[in-house]
């Protein structure tokens, strides 16, 4: 891990401009929060494939199907809970019933839209996405693998939603292997405990696994972006090893990562698991980093998890 931070609403816009030059039939369309979520460097740049439908996020869903029918290849951007819950129906119904090639770029993901509180946040996306037929669910580790998420997910003949967080975060995967659809990234080899992450909590389980070994824990550290379809096979094979895993996540834990992870695993391999996550209740309010802090989500609290979860006897 380096010292550099990024946000990936900023990687998403650059990547958007850059694909734009590439990828002719790309277009793209926003809700009226194209300055929050990057896409306004795009629209200013290719204004012809730039669709700017105000505060209709149903409607603009059902546009982007459109598109999708005649060949081009649409970008729906707004704020993530907008996305899971404004649009759900047409995003069943006319998008993933059809399997249509749509990105569905979910930006402020997580508690990032902090200060805007729980009627903003995104806590639930992943459940109601993930849930949908057809529809691949990425959820990225920094902001050099949602630029390279987002790549793939333009070529994929399906909708695909990518999860996308406000704040700068560290920078893991500059100089590491590509983004792989579908397979978990191996971060450190262990054999005592698994430790299963998604999003932007990685850096802080790379900490924690790290502080773990200087204890003599021997981590097996798996970060998990694509989270349907899921990968199983990797996830088992670790379970199996260390017979413990914690799953962590920045969303809530009825049916998002520790729900996939814990689905592929116990229906498979027997293991005792444990998921850290946002409990079943809504946020509120605050800094970004104090809120994660207070609903449990920190390099501190995964180690203490962590250590928790060791002294569980193994199945």
């Amino acid at each position: 891990m380096t010292a550099a931070t990024a946000a990936m609403r900023d990687a998403f816009g650059t990547a958007l401009l850059e694909l734009g030059a590439t990828c002719p039939d790309l277009v793209v369309l926003d809700a009226d929060v194209a300055t929050s979520t990057r896409t306004s460097a795009f629209g200013k740049k290719y204004p012809e494939r730039f669709f700017n439908v105000g505060v209709a996020e149903a409607n603009m869903t059902d546009i982007a199907a459109g598109f999708a029918t005649c060949g081009l290849r649409p970008v729906v951007s707004t704020f993530g809970l907008f996305l899971s819950l404004k649009c759900a129906d047409q995003i069943r119904n006319i998008i993933a019933y059809n399997n249509l090639p749509v990105v569905l770029a979910g930006n402020y993901a997580g508690f990032s839209d902090s200060y805007d509180g729980a009627s903003h946040q995104a806590i639930l996306d992943i459940s109601i996405l993930r849930a949908m037929p057809n529809m691949a669910v990425i959820v990225p580790g920094d902001a050099v693998e949602l630029r390279q998420a987002l790549e793939f997910a333009l070529k994929r003949n399906g909708p695909t939603y990518l999860r996308i967080c406000r704040n700068p975060t560290p920078v893991l995967f500059d100089d590491a292997p590509p983004f792989e659809f579908g397979r978990v990234r191996k971060l450190r080899d262990g054999s005592d405990l698994t430790i299963a992450v998604s999003g932007v909590p990685t850096f802080m389980a790379i900490e924690a696994a790290r502080r773990l070994a200087a204890r003599g824990v021997s981590v097996d550290l798996l970060e998990v972006s694509t989270l349907k379809p899921v990968d199983a096979q990797a996830l088992v094979e670790s379970a199996s090893k260390t017979g413990r895993v914690l799953t962590v996540e920045e969303h809530t834990i009825v049916g998002g990562a520790g729900g996939a992870i814990a689905e592929a695993i116990s229906s498979r391999c027997r293991a005792v698991i444990d998921r850290l996550g946002i409990e079943d209740c809504f946020g509120e309010s605050g800094d970004y980093v104090l809120l994660l802090e207070k609903y449990g989500i920190s390099s501190l609290n995964i180690e203490r998890r962590a250590d928790a979860l060791l002294e569980r006897t193994r199945p």
